[in-house]
């Protein structure tokens, strides 16, 4: 497509838009296949080994294609694959240009994208576009080569920091197992994401500012607001910052053309810095997607923003729900606060206190924001945050009562790799790679067989990346196929109805028809044309009732059952008795 040929889809799509904010969803140029779209994402570390070191790779994702395939998901996200450092769970990228050979090699990626496509699937990857890691030969060269180098501004130095900042890098290097004074590294990273300045020891200047970890600096895309009294704060027109989005460029070019279908940005908001209101960030992923749309018309962009009212407008296709910025769904799906409450439905344990009123408005709102534009993503989980079955939510009803609600959404369902089958989010294990304890339970082996090593790997049990958490057994793929009313086949039945009805898939329209004040059960309808359905879901332990006004409907079909419930229509009203942790699917005739 050429530029003057999108540039018209665009305006005309603007004008249809400003007469009917509401009338349709995605970008002019977001792929056709993104609209029914179900996400499937894997940690490669973790999803399958095919060389016996206790690490997955590619050539064993490979080797599992068609077990994804058969999910009835469309497309797979993979975490970065990059040569790294591996402090950060490879977020730390040294070559934005080389697979690590912990995976494989560049070759691995292109078989991988054409096995993929052989079964319908798409291939996206993860593209960390706010920083690198400090041993990436880009930082290294901006250090070393003086001001005039290649790389000089590829980061942002400065020689003089706050007050603030320097009580940051020394509590830092007071942290326990100091690897080096100097750069603040150590072997633990409990404090390492605090402050935003490092000590580099290096010729350029006498401090960097980092992005999340003291080996992760921060690239240079300028600032909103430069500080006229801080020269280093450069505008994002400045030759450094346009030269790094030139190399953003280059390296997305590189792997779109050996087929890749998309990216997940990491951090896609942190960018451009002292830019409060996000403009100048959106400014430039609007930029990316002219770019993108003019070159590589067809791929997708998913943005890991967190407020999707901002990114999807800005050019992303997609932005996730994420838990720590849209706080109204972390209260809903967590436990939180001080409750010791235990047992089937100490999850939701908020709901009373709004929780569920909270969820919908922000809901809502993000559903009028991006449905001009693209859509909303609420994940089953991530490798940064709990599985869905964590804490005293661990039974298979409860995980599939959970399941109904993420696959009967509108926007983009992302289905964590595991989460399918219910595996557990293991407690108290060690960090691995700057995963921390938190995150690490979310990272472990994907669980295919009932042996030690869960068939993940040929490895021993005391070599695999992190621990397996069989269960006995039920947690594998290997039995769960055997089950017709596993939570596998009963998350198979929700992506195949998502699929097949379309009023419950991306686009179809969604309102909540149960008080906002009355947590349980909830209901909301899903219509597209004249097909309207019904999902209504109970996660508490405690059995609850209903009566809803629904003048047309003549008979519920059920289309999926976790529990049990009684609906009865009579004189245009729905009554409805569910018993504790259960969720239904209706189609309204």
């Amino acid at each position: 497509m050429t530029r003057l040929k999108a540039n018209i889809l665009k305006i005309l799509f603007i004008v249809l838009s400003s007469l009917s904010p509401l009338s349709g969803f995605a970008h002019p140029s977001t792929p056709d296949w993104v609209k029914s779209a179900v996400f499937y994402d894997i940690y490669p570390s973790s999803f399958m080994d095919s060389d016996g070191n206790g690490i997955g790779d590619i050539k064993g994702i490979i080797s599992r294609l068609d077990y994804v395939k058969s999910l009835g998901v469309d497309a797979i996200w993979m975490n970065p694959i990059f040569v790294s450092g591996w402090f950060d769970g490879g977020y730390d990228i040294i070559d934005f240009y080389k697979v690590d050979p912990r995976f494989g090699s560049n070759e691995d990626v292109r078989t991988l994208v054409d096995e993929a496509h052989k079964r319908g699937l798409k291939v996206c990857l993860d593209l960390v576009a706010g920083h690198s890691s400090n041993k990436c030969d880009w930082f290294i060269k901006s250090a070393t080569e003086g001001r005039d180098g290649r790389y000089a501004d590829y980061y942002i130095w400065t020689d003089s920091i706050s007050s603030k900042d320097l009580k940051d890098i020394e509590k830092r290097h007071n942290e326990k197992e100091p690897i080096s004074s100097k750069t603040g590294a150590w072997v633990g990273v409990k404090d390492q994401f605090i402050g935003d300045a490092c000590i580099p020891d290096a010729d350029r200047g006498s401090y960097y500012l980092k992005n999340y970890y003291v080996c992760q600096p921060a690239l240079n895309y300028g600032y909103a607001n430069p500080d006229p009294t801080k020269p280093w704060q450069q505008p994002v027109s400045a030759p450094g910052p346009q030269a790094m989005r030139r190399e953003l460029k280059n390296i997305m070019s590189f792997w779109y053309d050996k087929g890749v279908d998309g990216f997940r940005v990491d951090m896609a908001q942190s960018l451009v810095k002292n830019d409060k209101d996000k403009k100048e960030t959106m400014k430039l992923w609007k930029e990316m997607r002219d770019w993108q749309d003019t070159n590589y018309p067809g791929k997708v962009l998913i943005a890991e923003w967190g407020s999707p009212d901002k990114a999807v407008p800005a050019g992303f296709d997609i932005d996730f729900y994420l838990p720590w910025l849209r706080k109204v769904y972390a209260d809903l799906i967590w436990e939180t606060g001080k409750s010791k409450q235990v047992g089937p439905g100490a999850y939701f344990e908020k709901s009373g206190k709004g929780s569920i009123k909270r969820f919908v408005e922000q809901f809502y709102s993000d559903l009028e924001a991006t449905s001009p534009y693209g859509y909303v993503a609420v994940p089953s989980s991530n490798h940064d945050y709990p599985r869905v079955n964590a804490g005293t939510r661990n039974t298979p009803e409860e995980v599939k009562v959970f399941m109904t609600f993420i696959l009967t959404l509108p926007g983009i369902p992302f289905i964590h790799y595991g989460d399918e089958i219910g595996m557990r989010n293991v407690d108290n294990l060690p960090s691995v790679e700057g995963s921390r304890a938190e995150r690490s339970g979310t990272r472990t082996p994907m669980q295919w067989k009932n042996e030690p090593s869960a068939g993940f790997s040929s490895a021993s049990p005391e070599k695999l990346y992190l621990p397996v958490f069989l269960d006995g057994g039920k947690l594998t793929v290997e039995e769960q196929e055997k089950d017709s009313g596993s939570v596998l086949n009963f998350t198979r039945n929700l992506i195949r109805l998502r699929h097949e009805h379309p009023a419950l898939g991306n686009e179809g329209d969604w309102k909540v028809v149960t008080s906002l004040d009355k947590p349980y059960p909830m209901v909301y309808t899903r219509t597209s044309g004249n097909r309207t359905y019904a999902v209504a879901f109970n996660p508490s332990a405690a059995a609850c009732d209903t009566e809803l006004d629904m003048p047309d409907a003549k008979s519920l079909v059920p289309l999926s059952a976790v529990g049990k419930a009684k609906a009865k229509v009579k004189n245009g009203k729905i009554r409805l008795k569910m018993d504790g942790i259960s969720a239904y699917i209706y189609k309204i005739n």
